[in-house]
């Protein structure tokens, strides 16, 4: 199947910056993403670049003194030591554009039928404290900005990192109009976790065939029942057998399938998605570039 050129993809620059090349998050993934997605003949003139974040908009779900702290490097060393990554200006102004860039990818979905944004899924952050190397949470940020706007009714935010989307789950639960699943392992971070609207822990060392259907059958089920305005989709890689902090057993070809049988089955229902790339851990960085590119490349296939 050819691939389509005219996919809208949403990036900034910002995104990646000079960082510990050792840190166990991979901050060169999204300039790597983008060169790789380059490389696939998908970028022509269908490349959106998000405004530059800053605090204010994002107050519609963080608490106002946690987002100042942040933004202004007061946070005291025990929550930065919870979110795992080191305070910089290049660090704020990424982390604070990236949700933006979210919001422009959902409005991408909504008039195009799937976008792309090469980078988010930030989904352990909370209202009041970052996590897991996530400090703002772009998916509950888009969810409800959305619904409060009156541009969508409802929005399922379908969730296939192999971490437990607390953050989200936390902050949307009193959002009667989103709806969260959360696919995981189990026993794996964050050790306590928040409930979802529907959450679905797995086994260690699960395989394809098992995962897939459970997929299928759950998102099956979800667009049926929900009939969401709209998907957000986080295509988390950490799924993969080799990823650093994974746990299961899913192959390359794997992800694969499971990225074109979710866009495929939201578009079947006519449901716009938009994909945030979410949590990926490899020591080659080049590989795991390619492994966030798989969703790109199975929604250019529609």
């Amino acid at each position: 199947m050819a691939l389509n050129p005219h996919l809208p993809l949403v990036y900034h620059p910002n995104y990646s910056f000079n960082f510990d090349p050792n840190h166990r998050f991979v901050m060169s993934k999204f300039a790597n993403l983008y060169k790789q997605v380059k490389a696939l003949g998908l970028i022509n003139n269908n490349l959106i670049t998000p405004t530059l974040g800053t605090a204010e908009p994002l107050k519609i779900v963080h608490c106002e003194s946690y987002i100042d702290d942040l933004w202004h490097n007061q946070l005291d060393e025990k929550a930065m030591r919870r979110i795992g990554l080191p305070w910089s200006e290049q660090l704020i102004a990424r982390t604070f554009t990236a949700p933006l860039g979210t919001l422009q990818t959902a409005r991408l979905a909504l008039e195009h039928s799937v976008a792309c944004h090469l980078a988010g899924g930030t989904h352990h952050a909370h209202s009041d404290f970052g996590s897991g190397y996530c400090m703002v949470n772009d998916l509950a940020f888009t969810a409800q900005t959305l619904i409060q706007s009156g541009e969508v009714t409802n929005v399922l935010v379908f969730d296939l990192d192999v971490h437990q989307g607390d953050g989200t789950a936390a902050m949307l639960q009193h959002q009667p109009y989103a709806y969260t699943c959360s696919i995981h392992c189990e026993k794996n971070f964050p050790f306590r976790k928040s409930a979802s609207d529907l959450d679905i822990g797995l086994a260690n060392n699960m395989q394809d065939d098992e995962y897939l259907g459970i997929v299928d059958d759950t998102l099956s089920f979800l667009l049926k029942e929900l009939n969401p305005d709209l998907v957000l989709y986080d295509a988390g890689v950490d799924i993969w057998q080799q990823d650093g902090l994974g746990k299961l057993d899913i192959s390359w070809q794997g992800i694969e399938k499971r990225d074109h049988l979710v866009l495929k089955r939201c578009l079947e229902s006519n449901t716009p998605v938009a994909t945030v790339i979410g949590g990926g851990y490899d020591r080659d960085h080049l590989r795991l570039a390619k492994r966030h590119a798989i969703v790109v490349e199975q929604a250019a296939r529609f």
